[in-house]
Formats: C-alpha cells, sequence, structure tokens
C-alpha cells in the first residue's frame, strides 16, 4: 500500500466495519482495498508503521514513503540536525535514517587530524600521506605556530617548521655554531658549512681542495707556502710537509731544511739523520771539515 491506496470519507450509506462490524453510518471510516473500516480499526489492522517513531500512521496522520517506506511527516526530520525534510532533499542512510544534504556532506568529509572536525568542500586544507588537515589546522609540534602550505619536516607523528627543524634536528656548524640545512662538509668528525671551511688567508672555500691545518687555522696550498711554511736554509722554498716530496723536516737551532736539502756544504752527500759539522754558519759531513 501506499498513501493513495486508501480513502478517508464520512459514510452516508449503511455500511458496517469490516473488522468489529460497528456501523458507519454518520461516521468517519476508511475504504482501504475494497474494505470499509472504523478509523480505530485501520490503525490497528491497516495503518503503515513509522520507520522514525515505530508508531502507526493513522489515517488524521498526514504520511511519507520512499522505497516501501513510511514516516509520520512531522517524524520525517534530518537524524543529525532533527531539521524537518518534508518537501527539502535527504538522502537514505544506514538503519532507514534520513539525513539532510548538509548533514551528509558533512558526515562523509574527511576528517581533519588536528580538530578532527569534517573538511567541507571549499575548506583550505593540507593534504600528507592519506592525511589532511584544515590550512589552520596545520600547525609546527614545536612551536604550534601555523605551518599552513608552507615548507615543514616530517618526523615520526610530528611536524615541525624549518626553524624549528633546524634547531632541534640539524647539525651545527664547528665554526659559526649556526645549524647546517643542506650541504656542509664534516673534518675530523665535525660538520661545516662549506662557506665556513676557508683559507684563513685568502678566505677561499677549501671543500674537496688540498689544505694544511695549523692549530685551529686552516689553509690552501698557495696561502700555506707564503705566509705559514718556514723556508728552507738550502733552496730557500718553503717546507710544505704533505705536498710534494718534502714529508720530513731538518731543524737545527732556528733553521729548517727539508731532509734532501740538508747535505754537506762541499761534497753535498746527504746529511739527514747522519753525523753532521757546523762550521762558519755551514753544514759538513763529519770527513769534509778536515779537508778544509
Amino acid at each position: 500500500g501506499g498513501p493513495g491506496s486508501y480513502i478517508v470519507g464520512t459514510m452516508s450509506e449503511r455500511f458496517d466495519c469490516h473488522y468489529c462490524h460497528d456501523p458507519l453510518q454518520g461516521k468517519k471510516y476508511v475504504q482501504k482495498e475494497g474494505r470499509h473500516c472504523c478509523v480505530k480499526c485501520f490503525e490497528k489492522f491497516c495503518a503503515n508503521t513509522c520507520m522514525e517513531c515505530k508508531k502507526p500512521i493513522g489515517a488524521d496522520s498526514k504520511e511519507l514513503h520512499f522505497k516501501n517506506r513510511y514516516w509520520h511527516d512531522n517524524c520525517f526530520r534530518c537524524f543529525k540536525c532533527y531539521t524537518s525534510l518534508v518537501n527539502e532533499p535527504f538522502m537514505l542512510r544506514e538503519n532507514n535514517k534520513v539525513w539532510c544534504s548538509n548533514c551528509t556532506a558533512a558526515e562523509d568529509a574527511p576528517r581533519c587530524k588536528g580538530c578532527f572536525k569534517p573538511i567541507i568542500a571549499g575548506d583550505q586544507n593540507v593534504e600528507y600521506k592519506k592525511m589532511v588537515w584544515h590550512k589552520d589546522c596545520f600547525t609546527c609540534s614545536q612551536c604550534k605556530q601555523v605551518i599552513g602550505s608552507g615548507s615543514f619536516f616530517p618526523k615520526g607523528d610530528e611536524f615541525y617548521c624549518v626553524s624549528c627543524h633546524e634547531h632541534k634536528f640539524a647539525k651545527t656548524c664547528a665554526k659559526c655554531k649556526n645549524p647546517i640545512t643542506s650541504g656542509g662538509l664534516t673534518y675530523q668528525e665535525q660538520p661545516w658549512h662549506s662557506e665556513c671551511f676557508i683559507c684563513s688567508n685568502c678566505k677561499k672555500q677549501l671543500g674537496g681542495k688540498r689544505f694544511t691545518a695549523v692549530e685551529d687555522q686552516f689553509y690552501c696550498v698557495e696561502c700555506y707556502k707564503e705566509c705559514v711554511a718556514k723556508k728552507c736554509a738550502g733552496c730557500k722554498n718553503p717546507i710544505t710537509a704533505g705536498f710534494g716530496r718534502g714529508t720530513s723536516v731538518v731543524n737545527y737551532e732556528d733553521e729548517s731544511w727539508h731532509d734532501y736539502c740538508f747535505k754537506c756544504t762541499k761534497c753535498a752527500r746527504g746529511l739527514a739523520n747522519k753525523r753532521f759539522v757546523c762550521h762558519n754558519g755551514k753544514i759538513y759531513c763529519a770527513e769534509c771539515p778536515k779537508r778544509l
């Protein structure tokens, strides 16, 4: 049956109720499927049951139906917000509950990981690995400032703005003590900015180049030769240990020699790690002074 399958009126003829056999003449009656019955018996035996309140929908009530389901007109309300849905768009959801279009959209919308409220069409949002936030709910785990659509660093279930990530996780340069956010280099197990690891004299960057360290100062090959290295008393060139041939140095009094330059003034015999004699400021092997 449905709302058009019975007739309600006042009986003018002599008919008795099909169910209780009470006379209907002059009384309100209902005619359904060729049978006449009083209002009371209609409600008891024939009326549809309201999906919401589970009570019969009497002959005096307005009835709404959808897909063989029936409601009193005042029971046909949104399950979520209770707005009347008579002549309004609706959705029939689980457990035969009717929802208005607004509540349906909100229920089916993704939930913000920050505030757990729905993100509805038109809301600005941030998505990351199947998670979604309202733009204003996507905040730094450290300083709580809104990251929004800005750059961020994920760490497990937490998210950091660039500044907080630098101070919390980035390596700190051994020279300037500021965070190293990208690039950099390592010397003696300490991190450096490339722009901080420079020649103490000419200020050129030393990353990937040959250099020498003197205490806590670094020098490129050229500056070390010019400014730092001792001059060989023999060839007068800088003694640059580690660059080329000169790997050993001979020191005597206030002067230094490349090991291959430390030789007898007369016979040119190499004297590194050998006995020698100093005469009138010059170096001789043990034999040559006797021949002078």
